[in-house]
C-alpha cells in the first residue's frame, strides 16, 4: 500500500483507535500521546512491510504497550515522590474495562463529544477535536485559527490536561448537556470537512480523506438525532459542496472556481440528497445556519451554468443569515453575493467592513475576493496588487498558483499590444 493510502487508512483509524484506549484506560491525555507514537510507528513501517492484518487492533496493540509503559512510569515516579502512595496498585490501574483488541465498536462520536467538553472553552474544544478526532497537525489547526503554531500547541496540551482533571468518564453525556455541547461539535466537522475539501497548506488543493470522514461523522451524528434540523442542514452542505469536487482541479491539480467548473461532472446523486436533506429539515425546524448556508449551496448547485444563478434569492439568503451569525466569511461571501446583484462597487463597500475585522483583514481570501470585485470594476491595477497580495498570504500552493496566473492574465490584458 503507498504512503498516500496508508496516511489515509491511519487518519481514519485514529480516533477509533484513541477512543478505544480511553474507554479502556481512562487518561485520556496519555492514551492520545500513545495513539500519535503509535500512527508514527505505523506510518514508517506499513509502506515497507505490508499493512498487517486487522490494523486496527495492531494500532491498538502497539499503542496499549506505550500507554502501560508510561502509566507504569508515572507511577513509579509518583512512589519516588511520595512517601505515601495514594495510587492503585498498577494491576488495578491497568486492568481493561473491555477487550478492545477483538471490539469492533467505533468511538469516534463518543470521542467528539468528550472533545467538546464544557470545562474547555470553545476554541480548545474546537482544537482538540480538530487534533484527535479530525486527525489534523497542530500545523493545520493552527491556520485554520490564523494563530501560530507553538500557540496551537499549548492550547491543545492545556486541553488534554483539563480534560483530564475533569474526571469526565468515557461516555456519551446525558440529553440535556449533549444539546450544549453539538454546536462545538457541528463546528469542529465543518472546519474539518473545510480542510478536506481546501486545504490550507501544502501542495494539493483537496484532501478526500478529511472531507469523507468529517461527512461520516456527521452521518453518525445524524443517525443519533435524526431530528435535529441543524445536523440535517450540516449533512446537507456538506453533500451540496464535495457535489462540485470532480470539478474542481484540472489534470494537473489546477484550482478551477466554480463559475468556469465542467458542471457535468458535477455529483447529481449527492446534489439531489443533499437538497431533499435541507428541504425536508427547513420544513420541519427552526431556521438555522448550517441549514442557510445549505439552501444556498443548493441555489449554485442546481444553476444549469453559472450565468443561471439565482444572486437575488442566494443574497436574501445571505441577509438572513447574517442575522444569525457574526461570521466574517458570510460577509465576504455577501459581499460577493451583492457583487453580482447590485455591481461591484456595492459589494467592495461590504467588503469595507473586514478591514478591521482582526478574524480576517489579513487572510488571503479577502484580498482574492477583493481584487476580483475590482477586477469586475476595471480597477486592473488595484485588482494584480490584492491578488498579489492573497498570493504571498496562502500556504496553499494550488491557490497560490491560481492567484499568480490572474496576475499573469491582468498584467498581460494591461500591457500595451
Amino acid at each position: 500500500m503507498g504512503d498516500a493510502r496508508v496516511e489515509g487508512l491511519l487518519r481514519t483509524l485514529a480516533p477509533q483507535v484513541l477512543g478505544a484506549l480511553t474507554r479502556r484506560y481512562g487518561h485520556f491525555d496519555v492514551a492520545e500521546d500513545a495513539v500519535q507514537e503509535a500512527l508514527l510507528t505505523a506510518a514508517l513501517q506499513w509502506p515497507k512491510n505490508g499493512v498487517p492484518d486487522g490494523p486496527r487492533a495492531w494500532l491498538i496493540r502497539v499503542a496499549s504497550r506505550r500507554m502501560i509503559d508510561q502509566l507504569r512510569s508515572d507511577q513509579a515516579r509518583r512512589r519516588r515522590e511520595e512517601s505515601v502512595v495514594n495510587l492503585a496498585p498498577t494491576d488495578q490501574l491497568l486492568a481493561p474495562a473491555v477487550d478492545v483488541h477483538g471490539a469492533d465498536e467505533d468511538d469516534s462520536l463518543v470521542l467528539l463529544f468528550l472533545c467538546c467538553h464544557p470545562a474547555l472553552t470553545t476554541a480548545s474544544q474546537v482544537a482538540l477535536t480538530l487534533r484527535a478526532v479530525g486527525g489534523l497537525t497542530t500545523a493545520e489547526i493552527a491556520s485554520a485559527f490564523l494563530v501560530p503554531e507553538p500557540a496551537m500547541g499549548q492550547r491543545i496540551s492545556r486541553a488534554k490536561q483539563q480534560i483530564k482533571r475533569s474526571g469526565t468518564h468515557f461516555r456519551l453525556p446525558p440529553p440535556g448537556e449533549r444539546a450544549t455541547r453539538l454546536t462545538v461539535v457541528l463546528q469542529v466537522l465543518y472546519l474539518i470537512f473545510n480542510e478536506g475539501y481546501t486545504s490550507t497548506s501544502g501542495p494539493d488543493l483537496l484532501r478526500v480523506e478529511l472531507s469523507a470522514e468529517a461527512m461520516r461523522l456527521t452521518r453518525m451524528l445524524q443517525g443519533m438525532l435524526p431530528t435535529d434540523g441543524e445536523v440535517a442542514g450540516l449533512l446537507a452542505l456538506m453533500l451540496l459542496t464535495d457535489a462540485r469536487r470532480p470539478a474542481r482541479t484540472g489534470p494537473d491539480g489546477a484550482l478551477i472556481p466554480m463559475a468556469e467548473q465542467d458542471r457535468s461532472r458535477w455529483d447529481r446523486a449527492a446534489i439531489a440528497e443533499g437538497s431533499a436533506l435541507v428541504t425536508e429539515a427547513m420544513s420541519r425546524s427552526p431556521l438555522g445556519p448550517y441549514q442557510l448556508q445549505a439552501a444556498i449551496a443548493a441555489v449554485h448547485d442546481e444553476a444549469p451554468t453559472a450565468e443561471d444563478t439565482d444572486w437575488r434569492q442566494i443574497l436574501g439568503l445571505y441577509g438572513l443569515l447574517a442575522t444569525m451569525a457574526d461570521n466574517p466569511v458570510i460577509t465576504l461571501n455577501r459581499a460577493v453575493a451583492v457583487a453580482m446583484v447590485h455591481g461591484p462597487r456595492a459589494g467592495l463597500a461590504v467588503l469595507e467592513s473586514l478591514d478591521d475585522d482582526a478574524r480576517l483583514a489579513e487572510h488571503h481570501r479577502l484580498h482574492a475576493v477583493r481584487a476580483h470585485l475590482l477586477e469586475l470594476d476595471g480597477d486592473l491595477d488595484a485588482a494584480v496588487a490584492h491578488y498579489r497580495t492573497a498570493a504571498r498570504n496562502t500556504s496553499s500552493l494550488p491557490e497560490q498558483r491560481y492567484l499568480t496566473a490572474q496576475i499573469a492574465r491582468l498584467t498581460r490584458d494591461a500591457s500595451p499590444t
